[in-house]
């Protein structure tokens, strides 16, 4: 149906380095910013937070803002995962599937 064991062999070649590709993205880690650094994200490649961090210097921001400023930061952290995560996939994938 695939093109024979040939192709059933891609495919499963193809899932392995997938998975492999997603074990090693767990140990990649991005950080978000914001306000100059004084709050941080930190996330996997598999955009899994890790922590964040306050800065204890931070001062001078209500409730609001200091949600604002995690919410940044997150977007932040997040925006560079998507990044890693997608170079890493589309790495593990080149050449498997010409065509696709």
């Amino acid at each position: 149906m695939f093109g024979g064991n040939g192709m059933m062999k891609k495919l499963q070649e193809m899932q392995q380095k997938v998975e492999e590709t997603k074990a090693r993205l767990d140990t990649i880690t991005v950080e978000g910013k914001a306000s100059n650094g004084k709050v941080s994200v930190i996330m996997t490649g598999n955009r899994k937070v890790n922590s964040i961090s306050i800065n204890e210097k931070l001062g001078g921001f209500d409730k609001e803002e200091l949600e604002d400023l995690l919410i940044i930061a997150t977007n932040d952290a997040l925006e560079k995962a998507e990044s890693v995560n997608e170079s890493e996939m589309k790495a593990a994938s080149a050449g498997m599937l010409p065509g696709m």
